[in-house]
């Protein structure tokens, strides 16, 4: 075999180990009820911290454009679910405040 295969199977058993061991780790721990919801938020906030700066920066000249597409997915997301409708509305919702600003 070749070293190629030695370190692509070392890097994977590298970056699989630290993925892995807290998810067993935590299987065999009983939570209590308040980290649980803790831990149920997690993925949430982490999504909002990668997305909100990218919707403030996406028009720079026009931040505000990014902030109602912004609203608007969270106000459609709040009443109904999916994920084309409110991605496709806040793009809508963003281009006609900046064709009204133009």
């Amino acid at each position: 075999m070749s070293s190629k295969i030695w370190i692509i199977i070392g890097m994977m058993v590298v970056t699989f180990l630290p993925r892995l061991l807290p998810f067993y780790v935590i299987s065999k721990i009983k939570l209590s009820p308040r980290w649980r919801l803790f831990l149920t938020y997690i993925p949430y906030t982490s999504l909002g911290a990668l997305i909100i700066p990218g919707v403030l920066q996406a028009t720079p000249t026009l931040p505000i454009a990014g902030v109602l597409g912004l609203c608007f997915v969270c106000l459609y997301g709040w009443f109904k679910d999916g994920v084309i409708i409110p991605v496709v509305g806040s793009v809508i919702v963003a281009f006609i405040f900046m064709l009204g600003q133009a």
